[in-house]
């Protein structure tokens, strides 16, 4: 099954997910462990990473 753009998310979960991206994506940028960036965030480390090739 495909999902719409956003992942089936709604409008409001959708900002809030972009807001933890972009946080973690300051906190890559500034030089932040993977692993104390998910912690802070709540997310897994795997989601962090993900923010990294975006930064490219």
């Amino acid at each position: 099954m495909r999902y719409a753009q956003g992942g089936g998310l709604t409008p409001k979960e959708q900002q809030a997910r972009e807001r933890v991206r972009w946080e973690a994506g300051t906190r890559f940028e500034r030089g932040e462990k993977t692993a104390d960036i998910a912690a802070a965030l709540r997310v897994g480390k795997r989601q962090v990473e993900k923010v990294a090739p975006d930064l490219a």
